[in-house]
């Protein structure tokens, strides 16, 4: 794919993988788009990449987790007078621990980021794409959406669902020179386990191989791709094992461990 001159928007831009994405983009000279809700954080990517790239760069300080969030992003978009050419929604968050004892108010914020959200800018910017014959949306999925994750169940029920949706977008697009891509890393460098009250299981990948493998991806045009050999062959392992087993593997992972 060719991006000189594209324009890419970036949501959870701020921090972690979605730097990454925005370093990576613009060295291949994609001017960018970056959305989270640290407008401090976004102006220090953004005055880093415009000054290492020379692309163009615009901040959108914006919490994507509030009511109308998305519509709104799309107002000063368009206001803005800017074209959508790539999309990556990378904005999510998981929450470890036991589901019962979860706070109802953050579960619905995570279900409304992780999947609302996603779904609902993939609708707003995709048909564009499709109608210009140009373009990418990539999905950050995660290796949780191989199996079912006790101590993260809702957040590992989101990565499915983010993972099939994705899929079967790229099912639909036929011959349409669209890319869409579903990307499933597991554990890596980021604020992910911070805000998820956990803590990585083994040690993480640095957040530019998730951004390599998405581009190694979009140019091999595939539906869904994981970050990492031991993670490939640990995820397509996964359905060959009893459900119990699995279950209770992932639980011994995630589940906080007793004081």
């Amino acid at each position: 794919m060719e991006y000189t001159g594209k324009t890419t928007l970036i949501t959870g831009a701020s921090a972690g993988i979605g730097v990454a994405y925005a370093e990576g983009f613009a060295a291949r000279g994609s001017n960018l788009i970056l959305v989270a809700r640290r407008k401090d954080r976004l102006d220090e990517v953004a005055k880093t990449v415009s000054k290492k790239y020379g692309v163009s760069v615009t901040v959108i300080a914006q919490d994507l987790a509030a009511p109308g969030a998305v519509a709104k992003l799309e107002k000063t978009v368009a206001a803005k007078k800017l074209t959508v050419d790539v999309l990556v929604n990378n904005a999510g968050f998981g929450v470890n621990g036991f589901f019962i004892e979860e706070e109802r108010s953050r579960t619905q914020e995570e279900i409304a980021l992780n999947i609302g959200v996603l779904v609902d800018l993939t609708a707003a910017y995709l048909p564009g794409m499709v109608k210009r014959n140009s373009g990418a949306v990539v999905n950050i999925a995660s290796t949780a959406s191989f199996q079912p994750v006790p101590g993260m169940a809702v957040y590992g029920a989101t990565k499915a669902f983010v993972r099939s949706f994705t899929e079967a977008v790229w099912g639909e697009l036929g011959d349409s020179a669209v890319r869409v891509v579903a990307v499933s890393p597991g554990s890596t460098e980021s604020e992910f386990f911070v805000v998820a009250g956990g803590t990585p299981g083994g040690k993480p990948m640095p957040a530019t191989a998730v951004v390599e493998t998405t581009f190694a991806a979009l140019d091999k045009n595939v539906p869904s791709v994981v970050v990492g050999a031991a993670n490939s062959i640990s995820s397509s392992l996964v359905k060959f094992f009893p459900k119990k087993s699995v279950i209770k593997i992932a639980g011994g992972m995630f589940l906080p461990k007793e004081k």
